[in-house]
């Protein structure tokens, strides 16, 4: 089946947002045996947004859209629908009760006039239900084409997506699914990681079926593996060979796999082995706080982390650092961050400390570049060492330090 996303709303063409709904949609397709061709952002303006309907479902068997079901003025969704097929918007009354229940629930009587238009269908369009708002969406089927209708809330898309979507579309999809595998990695080059597959799974590269990309990422390096098929079992027979090879291959290197994010799998590790972290970051601002508390659970094994900036090495002492480090090496140096790991874990009453010191720039602090980085993980006694030196781009130093920080933690996780 051929598709395509319509992304709807004005703010979208501003830059006021950015369209986070388009890839969630285009990342859920390929297992569905739907391929998606065209992607378009479109104001709130009844004339043009009927114009890409009318055009869609011309070319494409499936259109997704998300955004436009609100209640006021400038959305214009179902609006633009209905004048595409020529059909005309009805008043449904269980739609209506059900939409002025949710009202009575949230403690209002009275519901604005402008919700009624929510609870509308034209004859082609059946509802979608949406537990977690007003708007739900709209399942339209004319002509042999599908139009699928999503709010703009992301939380709410997605919760629309999994619980109704995706079951309806198993029911329509035909075709070859793709299934993808991505192994991350890190420790390696993007050319060095393709000159050892290269010269050991030198087919591999060649190959259409299961095809196996390379990709530069903020977390490292990752091998996308890509197979077609008519159904997944099919297609987890051909990616399988080719996983086992590059596991063979560069396995040590690898440190998660698919949607897997580092302060996922380090977190993962932390509740297995039933141990406690703690962190002092410098140049990463509170961004390795902020990366491990997104994992649900984490309160389970973060104990808390010190945030310290500047270049004034007296706040590093004040958190525990000895003076006597800052005095002979600085505060951006190996001993630096393994002090702060050190600090960390025992003010905190950690198992495991991370330190992180560097220099995102613009100026050079101690005389060392920009993109210097120090990373040090403290457990016991022992003190890991991890120094580190990227491209001087200040959102590149501070998300690789974060990423950096937690893979080497994931690796000394499990040799333990």
């Amino acid at each position: 089946m051929k598709a395509e996303i319509i992304s709807i709303g004005t703010e979208l063409l501003m830059g006021e947002l950015t369209d986070t709904n388009a890839t969630f949609i285009a990342s859920r397709l390929p297992p569905l045996g739907i391929q998606l061709q065209w992607v378009s952002h479109v104001g709130d303006n009844l004339d043009m947004l009927a114009e890409a309907f009318t055009r869609g479902l011309n070319r494409s068997d499936i259109i997704f859209t998300s955004g436009g079901l609100g209640p006021t003025q400038d959305d214009l969704t179902r609006e633009a629908i209905a004048k595409a097929l020529g059909e005309e918007m009805v008043v449904q009354d269980d739609l209506l009760e059900q939409l002025r229940g949710y009202f009575r629930q949230r403690g209002t009587d009275n519901m604005p006039s402008t919700n009624i238009k929510q609870a509308t269908l034209i004859p082609s369009a059946r509802t979608i239900p949406n537990r977690r708002g007003t708007a739900p969406g709209w399942w339209v089927e004319s002509g042999g084409k599908i139009v699928v209708t999503m709010p703009g809330p992301p939380s709410e898309l997605q919760g629309i997506w999994e619980e109704e979507v995706v079951p309806r579309l198993q029911q329509v999809a035909r075709g070859e699914i793709i299934l993808t595998r991505s192994l991350k990695t890190t420790g390696l080059s993007e050319g060095g990681l393709d000159e050892m597959i290269s010269r050991h799974l030198g087919p591999v590269m060649r190959q259409e079926n299961p095809n196996l990309g390379i990709y530069a990422k903020a977390d490292g390096i990752h091998l996308r593996i890509i197979a077609r098929a008519p159904d997944e079992e099919a297609a987890r027979r051909l990616i399988q060979p080719l996983e086992q090879g590059l596991v063979s291959l560069v396995g040590p290197y690898i440190w998660g796999y698919d949607d897997e994010t580092p302060e996922q799998a380090a977190g993962l590790l932390l509740t297995q082995k039933h141990l406690t972290l703690a962190t002092m970051e410098s140049c990463t601002g509170g961004l390795l706080i902020n990366s491990i508390t997104e994992v649900p659970g984490s309160e389970g094994y973060f104990k808390g982390g010190i945030v310290i900036y500047g270049s004034d090495g007296s706040a590093w002492i004040r958190n525990g650092v000895p003076s006597a480090i800052i005095e002979d090496h600085g505060i951006i140096s190996q001993e630096a961050a393994g002090a702060m790991a050190q600090a960390a874990r025992e003010q905190l009453k950690a198992d495991i400390g991370i330190g992180v010191t560097g220099v995102t720039g613009p100026q050079r602090i101690e005389g060392k570049p920009v993109g210097t980085v120090h990373i040090a993980i403290a457990l016991d006694k022992t003190v890991n060492q991890f120094p580190s030196r990227w491209p001087p781009r200040r959102v590149t130093i501070r998300r690789r330090a974060a990423s950096t920080a937690l893979i080497e933690l994931r690796r000394l996780l499990n040799t333990l």
